[in-house]
């Protein structure tokens, strides 16, 4: 399963979304998106949701967050 990485952190909006958007566009079925952002982007998680992704959320002891993005398995 191969991975898409992005480092947002410290990035002016709305260059993280942006920056998501993009790499959501060319992730394939089984693929992950790792965002390492310094804040949580709720507005990117309504987003997510809305538009068929699953996520999870780690804090690092550094404060920045791991999120990692997949296509909701369909069935």
């Amino acid at each position: 399963m191969p991975e898409i990485e992005i480092d947002v952190r410290y990035l002016d909006p709305p260059e993280p979304m942006e920056q998501a958007i993009d790499a959501l566009d060319r992730l394939q079925p089984g693929d992950t998106l790792r965002m390492l952002i310094h804040r949580e982007p709720h507005p990117l998680y309504r987003m997510l949701r809305e538009s068929g992704y699953e996520y999870t959320v780690q804090q690092q002891p550094d404060y920045t967050y791991v999120i990692l993005i997949r296509q909701r398995a369909s069935g």
